[in-house]
């Protein structure tokens, strides 16, 4: 096959080919050095007339073209030139040899060759050789040029000699047909004797005789036969040589329109003696032709000959012979194609290359081949990829704007697939319809994109799609194609477990939380790669064997509903089992949610590099680092070791309200419950573990979550005890454990009770202690609006208060405890605690005892339900709905100064306001304990307790408190406290005091004075009793200091003369010591002596 030369010209016709090559090794520099000599004798006159012939040379020429002599003599090697180096006589012979072996390459063409041999010296130089010149150096070589022009004249008697045998007319011998390489296998068998094979003999030698003529200086000559060889070659339809013969005759045309050249000054012929080389003198650009194809300078037409064609008819021969030469084999315009390509890849026309090889990519498999070379035409297309500015990498796609035109580079993606398909390749066709839908999903319509995915299904059906590299035929390789784009992921979240699941870790003593790399406090290079480090990381951890969950926000940019199977996450780091989802999204939805799922098997760090999809039938892995625009917080998460996991039930009902508490913690489950204030009840709670791993610690703590209302007591309680006892708790058991729930809120009833109360005639300011009052409370409907707002008072009694709590479960087992980590399950309970009894008032009255006192309670029944209320050592008092009663309670007064010291008080300074409260908070709880109130409601079974607590005013817990001075007064030795004293008249009655410290200073020392009375019932007490009662002694006792817990006595005696009920009253003397203690420290009892008959 020949191998065009596209760099010659017309005036390359006339010339004579002359091959220059080095024999042996010859440094390129001297090579050189005598081709540029050689090559400045390009053109040369010939003797004794006006013809010049003009030689054009080359130091490589193909020897395949050789076989193309005779359809065009110029492209015939005529001449050989060889140099060589040879020092030695010796080496002379192999030398000649390899000269001889030089011209058979081209043997079968040559007119005649010369051998110029350098550095050999003696006899063999002086022999008289006509075709070997031996220069004894490169330097001293003169003769160069002449033996050169010698060389041309040999050719140009062989050039004539060939021309006159084949011009002289031998009507008696044959006209041999002249071929091309490929038709001698074509014309075997034909008749030679037929009058259209001797036209066709006799046009094509024609043609070469012009050929001949035209080397040989002839032009007028070569016309005429180049004129009357179409006519022959036309009238035989010779396409080929019909086309090489018009060639022929328009460049034979422009050598005689302008025999100066056609490439300009750079082209113009020179003439003997030029100092250039010849060869860049005749070298001439194919694009020197003007858009009408010549020179428009006519002024060189002067003298053509009458068979010369015009320049318009030149344009149009050589239009007429390239239209003949399309008629070539399918393999030449395959060939002409490519070397059209591989020209426009030179000068820099990528996409014009990229045409041309396309066009020879679809000759390869042309209607009228018999065997499509499908194979040859996809290894086209490929090459044609990057003058359309294609590529099969995905990720050049995702780099910016698109580059090249679209519309094009789709066609081109089609013929692949079509052409991968016809050589019986599915898995490429599915490859590039695959990598068409997504890099050129934005420029397809909605019906192309329905178009590809039904073919690419259809592909599918037969061989999915796969991440495996392809190798194509050649060796490269395809990358893979994943669907970045179906759909299209914007973000991806990795999402922390559910609160219940999340791992904590336990706060180390020793501070391991501190790092221990620097021993700075701040370092900016720690801090610097701390926070590169969490653009990756995510400060929460998953758990291993614990389901964990990744969020993507996707949406469809496909004009119909798409459906994405297997979608999974891919991993590293840890051995993680994906779970697969399959989802469906509407047509062109927009950002939806999707969450993957999957179970880590081993602990360390995992990084989520991605997901993997099956769309259309083709298995993709899409990598985060690959999409565009994804928005991620973090993409690397540490798996700890396994947990286990708790489950709870409980005996309550699940609670519609939802717990929000403010520090942000999520209630797993909420229960509720209703009970009226002082009520108690059993949460019982179930729990569960549905791990794998056994649950060995548990702890839990409680939380009240802001509220405006006061608790009194413990408002949840519980023994762990019992429940530990069960532990370890193994994978699939069940334990038990009970919570109490005690509601005690304020019973004290506010201002609009009162008035409520008031306005209904009631007396609440004292009732009388003998007569039990009843009476029933009528409500005010024009007071109380009939839907009161739930945002009322808090002392409304109707409005039903909220108390929220949290219930912490701290529990952990297994691998991860071993590490440090736990879990917390919290559990919301939601009570609604309803109003049972108010205590409207709290008052006391003094007993017959002083260490006893009457505790008088105003108690209000705001149920709808008939109330008992009980009190210790009390009968149970019935009141009905909305009821209000008072009840008298005989409590024994309270030591107060004997309670332990609060936790306040045993703190730091502490305010003196917050103390005080403290300490009646601890008295009011005494005084509940021992009062023990209770209610009671039979129609619900229900009951509860109703406490004082912060009812008790600081007047009435002085009433109830034991003073700290403890007077006992003795008749006889007899306590004298409640009940009467017995004497006999005339008997001397001993009358002791003694006085107990309880207070934490020394007191005394004190006077006392004893005064008898009588009472007359009427309220006149009589004192002038001093003829009936008589002192031994003085009547004034005196009693010296007491220190703290110190105890003292005075003794004294009474005579009592006349029988009656007498009365003692003992009071302190006015004195300094006495005026520093309250008067409350000074209370005596009433002593009640009853003077009996002497003979009774």
């Amino acid at each position: 096959m020949s191998v065009p030369d596209y760099m010659q010209c017309a005036e390359d016709h006339q010339t004579l080919l002359v091959v220059v090559q080095p024999v042996g090794i010859v440094s390129e520099e001297n090579f050189f050095r005598i081709y540029k000599r050689i090559s400045s004798v390009s053109q040369i006159s010939v003797r004794d007339s006006q013809r010049v012939l003009y030689i054009r040379y080359r130091h490589h020429y193909p020897p395949e073209n050789n076989e193309w002599g005779d359809f065009q003599t110029h492209r015939k090697v005529v001449g050989l030139i060889t140099i060589t180096d040879c020092f030695s006589a010796k080496d002379w012979p192999q030398t000649f040899e390899k000269f001889h072996v030089q011209k058979e390459i081209y043997g079968s063409t040559l007119y005649d060759s010369r051998l110029f041999v350098f550095g050999l010296q003696g006899e063999i130089t002086e022999q008289p050789r006509t075709d070997v010149a031996f220069y004894p150096n490169y330097e001293d070589c003169e003769a160069v040029e002449k033996r050169i022009e010698d060389f041309i004249e040999s050719l140009f008697i062989v050039l004539e000699s060939k021309r006159l045998d084949r011009a002289t007319d031998k009507s008696g011998d044959k006209i041999p047909l002249l071929c091309v390489p490929f038709e001698k296998k074509d014309f075997v068998g034909l008749d030679t004797d037929s009058r259209h094979y001797k036209k066709r003999c006799q046009g094509r030698m024609r043609k070469h005789v012009g050929d001949l003529c035209l080397q040989a200086g002839m032009l007028q000559d070569s016309l005429v036969h180049y004129h009357m060889s179409v006519e022959l070659l036309r009238s035989v339809n010779d396409f080929l040589w019909l086309g090489a013969a018009l060639e022929g005759l328009c460049s034979a045309s422009v050598i005689c329109h302008y025999p100066g050249g056609t490439g300009g000054k750079t082209g113009a012929r020179r003439f003997q003696g030029s100092s250039l080389p010849a060869e860049a003198a005749n070298r001439h650009r194919p694009g020197a032709l003007t858009t009408n194809g010549i020179n428009p300078d006519t002024s060189a037409e002067i003298g053509r000959a009458k068979n010369c064609l015009s320049p318009e008819d030149i344009i149009d021969k050589y239009k007429e012979a390239i239209s003949y030469y399309s008629k070539l084999s399918e393999e030449e315009k395959i060939q002409r194609y490519s070397i059209l390509s591989e020209l426009y890849e030179l000068i820099g026309f990528h996409r014009k290359s990229a045409f041309f090889k396309r066009v020879a990519a679809m000759q390869c498999v042309a209607p009228s081949i018999s065997e499509p070379g499908w194979r040859a035409c996809y290894k086209l297309l490929l090459e044609t990829l990057p003058g359309y500015s294609l590529s099969l990498d995905p990720k050049d796609f995702s780099r910016g704007t698109h580059r090249g035109w679209a519309a094009v580079q789709m066609r081109l993606l089609h013929e692949l697939v079509y052409a991968s398909r016809r050589m019986g390749n599915p898995a490429l066709s599915v490859r590039h319809l695959s990598f068409l839908l997504q890099t050129m999903l934005d420029f397809l319509s909605d019906q192309e994109k329905k178009d590809v995915t039904q073919s690419l299904e259809n592909y599918t059906c037969k061989c999915p799609g796969t991440m495996e590299l392809l190798t194509l035929p050649g060796g490269p390789t395809l990358p893979p194609v994943p669907f970045t784009k179906l759909p299209i992921v914007r973000r991806v979240k990795l999402l922390n477990l559910p609160a219940s699941l999340r791992p904590q870790k336990m706060k180390s003593l020793l501070g391991q939380n501190v790092s221990t790399k620097s021993p700075f406090i701040y370092s900016p290079i720690i801090a610097h790669n701390r926070g590169e480090e969490r653009n990756k990381k995510i400060d929460f951890q998953w758990v291993q064997g614990d389901v964990c969950e990744v969020q993507l926000m996707v949406y469809n940019p496909m004009p119909f509903e798409l459906r994405v199977e297997n979608m999974g996450l891919l991993t590293s780091g840890v051995d993680f089992e994906s779970l697969p989802a399959a989802l469906s999204l509407p047509a062109e939805s927009g950002l939806y949610p999707v969450t993957l799922v999957g179970v880590p098997q081993t602990t360390g760090m995992i990084t989520v590099n991605g997901y993997h999809t099956t769309v259309f039938g083709v298995f993709s892995d899409c990598l985060l680092d690959n999409l565009p625009g994804v928005k991620t917080s973090g993409s690397t998460v540490e798996v700890i070791p396994a947990l286990p996991r708790l489950q709870i039930s409980t005996s309550l009902p699940r609670s519609a309200h939802s717990l929000q508490p403010s520090s942000g913690d999520e209630i797993s489950t909420n229960v509720s419950v209703q009970l009226y204030n002082g009520e108690a009840q059993q949460l019982v709670i179930q729990l569960e573990n549905i791990g794998t791993e056994p649950l060995e610690t548990l702890e839990v703590t409680s939380r009240l979550l802001t509220t405006k209302e006061k608790l009194y007591g413990d408002f949840l309680s519980w023994n762990l005890e019992e429940t530990l006892a069960q532990f370890p708790l193994q994978p699939g058991k069940v334990a038990t454990f009970v919570v109490n729930i005690k509601v005690k809120l304020d019973f004290s009833c506010q201002e609009n009770l009162l008035q409520d109360l008031s306005d209904d005639g009631i007396s609440v300011s004292g009732f009388p202690l003998c007569s039990p009052f009843r009476q029933v409370v009528r409500p005010r409907v024009e007071s109380k609006p009939v839907n009161a707002p739930e945002g009322g008072k808090p002392g409304d009694p109707s409005h039903m208060k909220t108390l929220e709590a949290i219930l912490n479960f701290k529990y952990s087992g297994g691998p991860g405890h071993a590490e440090g980590y736990y879990r917390n399950l919290s559990l919301g309970l939601h009570v609604e605690a309803e109003p049972s009894v108010f205590f409207t008032r709290v008052t006391t009255l003094p007993a017959t005892s002083t260490r006893q006192c009457h505790l008088l309670l105003d108690i209000f029944n705001s149920t709808e339900h008939e109330l008992t209320v009980s009190a210790r050592g009390n009968e149970e008092l019935i009141l009905h709905a909305g009821e209000c009663q008072r009840m008298a309670i005989q409590v024994d007064k309270f030591s107060f100064e004997s309670f332990p010291e609060s936790p306040g008080e045993k703190g730091q300074l502490a305010n003196p306001k917050q103390l005080e409260e403290e300490r009646q908070e601890a008295r009011g709880l005494e005084i509940d304990s021992k009062l023990d109130v209770h209610w009671r409601i039979p129609s619900l079974k229900r009951t509860g307790e109703a406490s004082v607590e912060g009812l008790l005013s600081q007047l009435v817990l002085e009433h109830l408190q034991l003073a700290p001075l403890q007077w006992d007064v003795l008749v006889d030795g007899q306590p004298c406290d409640c009940e009467a004293a017995a004497c006999r008249v005339g008997d001397p009655v001993r009358l002791e005091v003694r006085l107990t410290n309880q207070s934490p200073r020394s007191v005394g020392p004190f006077a006392l004075t004893v005064a008898p009375f009588q009472d007359h019932q009427n309220g006149v007490h009589n004192y002038d009793l001093h003829d009936a009662v008589s002192f031994v002694g003085s009547s004034t006792f005196y009693l010296d200091a007491v220190q703290p817990s110190g105890q003292s006595a005075c003794l004294g005696a009474l005579l009592f003369l006349y029988t009656g009920d007498f009365f003692l009253h003992i009071h302190f003397h006015q004195d300094s010591a006495s005026k520093e203690l309250p008067p409350s420290w000074f209370c005596l009892p009433s002593v009640h002596v009853r003077a009996l008959d002497a003979q009774a």
